[in-house]
């Protein structure tokens, strides 16, 4: 993996850096968009990993993309339209594909601003907790370009059509307490509670049984765009599931038996 990304665990948690603080963590770049691909889909593929914090080093969570590369027409931005589709699809576009079906619970931990991909990789996270340094930006239209990355269908089942066209259209930054009235993050803190706060909430997510946390995940995903009733079907076949598990019936008998539980995976 590149060094691009910090993969590290502790316990059920693990923590994804984004480590390019020398370009304010560009995330146009093809070996971090690769690395940030691979990093989620080795958390997804190890079942200890019940939680993943994704947080930048340095003082910006992303810049988004990478300005020079924009100017001089190279890596995902070069060639023809079809060279430049090819290069959205396989690199940025994979990329926000892996994070969004992660069936890991995935926290943002935003530290700084986060502008235009940066700002979209946040909206494909499940939970944003900010820093009141972090500043939010669908900036694309100041740079003459469109969210390439889904930002058109992820902002309006964040925080509304409303509020996501303004963002899109004035591509104007809001700020961590505007983020928060809006429901785009869940809490904000001071930045040197950042990654506390971010570790707790981590770990009271990890406490829970793993496939249950990923099954959960799946069924929060499927019905941002399924009826009822096929959630309704789903939600029985995943539940029967459930219930066949050791986790389920060490679950019951800890609350029965008032102690903490000790989940398995199995």
């Amino acid at each position: 993996m590149s060094e691009k990304l910090l993969y590290q665990q502790a316990g059920h948690v693990v923590t994804l850096t984004l480590n390019a603080p020398e370009t304010r963590n560009v995330i146009t770049d093809r070996d971090m968009m690769d690395a940030v691909a691979e990093g989620f889909e080795r958390a997804e593929a190890d079942q200890s990993v019940r939680c993943i914090v994704l947080t930048g080093a340095g003082k910006a969570f992303s810049s988004g993309g990478n300005l020079r590369h924009m100017k001089d027409k190279t890596s995902i931005f070069g060639g023809t339209t079809l060279d430049v589709r090819d290069g959205y699809r396989s690199g940025i576009q994979r990329m926000v594909r892996t994070v969004w079906n992660c069936e890991v619970p995935i926290i943002a931990a935003v530290n700084g601003p986060a502008f235009g991909a940066g700002c979209d990789l946040t909206a494909f996270c499940d939970i944003r907790i900010a820093s009141t340094t972090a500043v939010f930006a669908e900036n694309f239209v100041r740079v003459g370009i469109i969210s390439g990355d889904g930002g058109a269908w992820v902002w309006p089942r964040q925080i509304g059509l409303s509020r996501a066209a303004e963002m899109l259209f004035t591509g104007e930054p809001i700020d961590a307490q505007t983020a928060l009235e809006w429901g785009l993050v869940s809490s904000v803190v001071e930045p040197d509670e950042l990654m506390e706060k971010a570790y707790a909430l981590a770990e009271r997510i990890a406490y829970n049984p793993p496939r249950q946390l990923r099954l959960s995940k799946r069924l929060l995903r499927q019905a941002m765009t399924a009826r009822l009733d096929d959630i309704l079907e789903l939600s029985a076949i995943y539940q029967g599931a459930c219930h066949q598990t050791d986790d389920h019936a060490e679950a019951v008998d800890a609350l029965l038996e008032k102690r903490d539980a000790s989940f398995s995976g199995q």
